[in-house]
């Protein structure tokens, strides 16, 4: 008998040091967007990386979202609706056009754009080149389809 209250004194220390581990790295609240349940925005997010630039992937509570870092660094939204024409910055990163929005840098909000649904990211450029960001998230948000628009404003790159 003396085995078990060892046994379960154990197993409880386990558990506890499980809770503190797992309490290390807390769930990043996020909004889901209008159209997360989209099936193409499972396409994605099945498919998230466990790191991007360094940043450890973090569980998120809302559906089509992703994040990385601790502090979240870079954030991942699919179901945002759809930019129309704009004057903002664009550039395209492996076939995946992206409109940059720039107006609270270094945290800069990147939209795809000619994409249905849409991704939205914001990344935190003083922790994540937005360059690595793009190009690894570029690749895995290249699945959803296209609606035919391209980036061709003045200021946007292709």
């Amino acid at each position: 008998m003396p085995r078990r209250p060892a046994a379960l004194a154990a197993a409880a220390a386990l558990l506890l040091a499980g809770a503190l581990l797992t309490g290390c790295t807390s769930t990043v609240s996020l909004q889901p967007a209008q159209d997360a349940n989209d099936p193409a925005c499972a396409d994605v997010t099945v498919r998230l990386p466990d790191s991007v630039d360094g940043q450890p992937r973090r569980w998120t509570d809302a559906q089509a979202t992703g994040a990385w870092g601790d502090p979240a660094s870079v954030i991942l939204t699919c179901g945002v609706p759809t930019l129309g024409p704009t004057t903002l910055p664009c550039q395209s990163v492996n076939g995946v056009d992206w409109v940059i929005d720039e107006s609270d840098a270094p945290r800069y909000r990147v939209t795809t754009f000619g994409r249905v649904p849409a991704v939205e990211i914001y990344l935190d450029n003083d922790v994540v080149s937005s360059a690595q960001v793009l190009d690894r998230l570029s690749q895995i948000v290249s699945v959803l389809p296209t609606d035919g628009s391209v980036c061709t404003e003045s200021g946007s790159e292709n």
